[in-house]
């Protein structure tokens, strides 16, 4: 029998290899690697990816049912990295495509439209119309060289008939093309401004020009303090990236950096190489356009959130992940990837300069820096030698129980607006208050999906969970003993909001939080409103300390200091010391110096006087030794499994099974629990987890291997996800 051409499909399914179909004659001459396929599977038909195309046997094999792209969305090199990414992760090669692209590509849904616009240019030898009408759109035309029919709308009253009849004459050329959706649209471009590199900042770019040169792959730490100009490093490497015929891809931790970053690049490159926005703030037709874009290779230069890590860029030459530290790299759900470390493997693969820039880089980052595995930069100065702020630390144990802000603190905030300053409050819990208790009885009100407390929330009159959204109406009766009495308890962001304007009614008080964010385009209002001084003082979660640049800021007041402090979690030293130090990095960025005032229960701990003296290698030296005496990151490896299913009998008994079965098997890992994970229910399942834990990777490696022979010791309606390098254990 001749052979065919066969097809080695990704199914978007849980599977857990690719599938081979046979490629009919009539698809041949179209089937290009990175497309989307349609293909049969089992009784019903699936959306697939076609990885691999070779002549083959086809005897047995189904065929491809439909083509559904015209262009491939990924180029074939992106193969190699996907793969990679699914025996890493331990999660279905289809699934992860599918997480990769964006909305309407993914393959379930349809993708978006594709908009078409008409475009009119004066013909260079047609005479110019007799008619007054015909005349005026010639003559805007001819100055503009072309006009689309959606400029000229707005320009002219019912232009439609007139063109119809200038294109009839001879005087125009009418073409369609097809028209983006452009996210930048309505914002003007900033005006750029450049700087005179500083001694480090110039160290640093001769290191990262030599790597572009050798053209090989070349990791760095780029550590920076808070305002030491580490964006300015990256503008300029990555002009030296593009002067090389390459490509660059920066990712940002937080979608609400976005524009920021976007308004530096489009005011330092303008439309040289084309840039490109992906992430999940954008419109489904914004994402499907610029991924598009990006596959036709017409973008050099991609800004986006963890996701844009996988945009099909061909001639990667830089990478930069700016805040590195930031936890939100780590997708929670599904393909559960870090973007970091997947930026890494890229670089990897691309031989690319990969630069990860933070003023608190990860324990992990610093000590592959520390021992020669990562380049290290550091700029240990801020821009204009400006000073770092003064932090205080204010005991809470001296103020009377129940007073949210400290005398020092009023009086800090009162110093600041007289002197027509600005000031940043970070209390990193939103909503009114964490929860409502009735006073009578002591009842609280508890998610029925989650079994936590419900955060209310005054100015919608809910309570609210913030890991399901289920919402409900607070009763004006406690519903346990019917008193009167329910009050809130606690402060959120909303509260503190409110107690300030109580305070200094004056002031001009803005909130940003993730309720005052989630329209379109109102993290950014917030943003302008604080670089206009239109704002005196800004209250907000930890969104108000990461990489915002406020130069009327001086004051930056932290309340509840300790609430990430006491996670259960081993990493809550280092989160807790990162956000101190990124929240008082806001503070004293213009001509005045700035100060800091943290309210602490526990200002003795070292994650705080550290944070309090801008001492990182203090910070790193403490939290290592701990991390080194029981085995965790970067001393050791971790991964997490979760059980969940709707009974807890079946979870509990599965989870045994399987800690048992593991225990059995494992060489060299140590094998924790099962045990109730601390959130142990959530969405309405019933959640456990096994922590498997090794002082090296391969031996977590072949025990992983395993679990496909293992699963069928989980009873059914119990899922099982696998957590490769887990940052939080909730």
């Amino acid at each position: 029998m001749s052979e065919s051409l066969v097809a080695l499909v990704a199914v978007a399914a849980p599977l857990d290899r690719p599938l081979s179909y046979l490629v009919p004659p009539a698809l041949q001459a179209r089937a290009v690697v990175g497309m989307r396929l349609r293909v049969p599977l089992g009784r019903r038909s699936a959306v697939g990816y076609l990885l691999e195309l070779a002549p083959g046997e086809a005897t047995g094999l189904k065929e491809i049912a439909e083509l559904l792209d015209e262009a491939p969305l990924f180029p074939p090199a992106m193969v190699a990295f996907f793969r990679w990414a699914a025996d890493y992760y331990q999660f279905p090669l289809g699934e992860v495509i599918r997480t990769a692209l964006p909305a309407g590509l993914s393959g379930r849904g349809s993708a978006a439209p594709i908009l078409r616009e008409k475009f009119y240019r004066v013909l260079p030898h047609g005479e110019r119309p007799s008619g007054a009408k015909q005349r005026e759109l010639y003559d805007h035309i001819l100055a503009r060289s072309e006009c689309s029919l959606s400029a000229l709308r707005e320009a002219f009253a019912a232009p439609h008939a007139p063109l119809a009849r200038l294109v009839e004459l001879g005087c125009l050329e009418l073409r369609e093309a097809e028209r983006l959706r452009d996210p930048f649209l309505s914002q003007a471009v900033p005006a750029d401004r450049p700087v005179v590199p500083t001694a480090e900042q110039a160290s640093a770019l001769a290191a990262l020009t030599l790597a572009l040169e050798q053209g090989t792959f070349a990791p760095f730490l780029l550590h920076g303090v808070t305002g030491s100009g580490k964006t300015e490093v990256y503008l300029r490497a990555i002009a030296e990236t593009l002067d090389r015929g390459r490509q660059a891809l920066v990712l940002v931790p937080e979608i609400a950096l976005t524009p920021q970053l976007v308004g530096r690049f489009r005011a330092r490159f303008g439309d040289r190489g084309g840039l490109a926005v992906l992430h999940s703030g954008l419109s489904d037709g914004e994402r499907y356009d610029a991924w598009r874009t990006i596959a036709r290779g017409e973008a050099d230069i991609v800004i986006g959130a963890r996701s844009a890590v996988f945009a099909p860029l061909e001639r990667l030459g830089m990478l930069v992940v700016d805040e590195e530290h930031e936890a939100s790299y780590k997708q929670g759900e599904g393909f559960r990837y870090h973007a970091r470390d997947l930026a890494l493997l890229r670089g990897q693969m691309a031989g690319a300069t990969v630069l990860l820039g933070s003023a608190t880089p990860s324990v992990t980052t610093f000590e592959r820096a520390r021992s020669g595995q990562t380049g290290y930069l550091a700029l240990q100065q801020r821009a204009e030698a400006r000073p770092l702020p003064a932090v205080e630390l204010v005991d809470m144990r001296t103020t009377p129980f129940g007073e949210v802000l400290s005398a020092q603190l009023v009086s800090a905030l009162e110093e600041t607006l007289a002197a027509g300053e600005q000031g940043v409050l970070l209390l990193n819990r939103r909503g009114f208050s964490p929860y409502l208790l009735c006073a009578d009885c002591g009842a609280t009100f508890r998610c029925p999906n989650c079994e936590i407390t419900l955060t209310y929330h005054q100015g919608r009159r809910q309570l609210r969970c913030h890991y399901c959204d289920y919402v409900q109406t607070p009763p004006e009766l406690c519903p346990a003993c019917f008193g009167g009495n329910v009050m809130p308890e606690g402060v959120g962001t909303e509260r503190l909001e409110e107690s300030l304007v109580a305070l200094f009614p004056a002031a001009r008080i803005g909130r940003m939080d993730r309720d005052t964010t989630g329209r379109k385009g109102a993290h950014q209002e917030l943003v302008s409103a604080m670089e206009g001084r239109q704002l005196d003082l800004l209250v907000g979660t930890q969104m108000v300390a990461k990489g915002h640049d406020f130069p009327g800021v001086t004051l930056v007041g932290v309340i509840n200091a300790d609430t990430t402090l006491n996670f259960p979690d081993f990493r809550s030293a280092e989160r807790t010391f990162s956000l101190l130090t990124q929240v008082a990095g806001r503070a004293g960025r213009g001509e005045r110096p700035g100060r800091v005032l943290i309210q602490t229960y526990t200002p003795e701990h070292y994650a705080l006087v550290c944070a309090s003296g801008h001492d990182y290698l203090a910070f790193y030296e403490q939290e290592f030794a701990f991390r080194q005496e029981l085995g965790y990151p970067p001393c050791g490896f971790l991964v997490n499994l979760v059980l969940a299913g709707n009974e807890p009998p079946r979870v509990n008994q599965s989870a045994t099974a399987l800690a048992t079965a593991l225990e059995r098997i494992a060489a060299s890992v140590e094998v924790l629990g099962p045990a109730p994970c601390p959130l142990a229910r959530l969405r309405g399942k019933t959640r456990f987890q096994i922590l498997l834990k090794s002082a090296t990777r391969p031996p977590l490696r072949r025990l992983l291997l395993q679990l496909p022979t293992l699963r069928s010791l989980i009873s059914s309606g119990v899922s099982l996800t696998v957590d490769v390098d887990p940052v939080d254990m909730f």
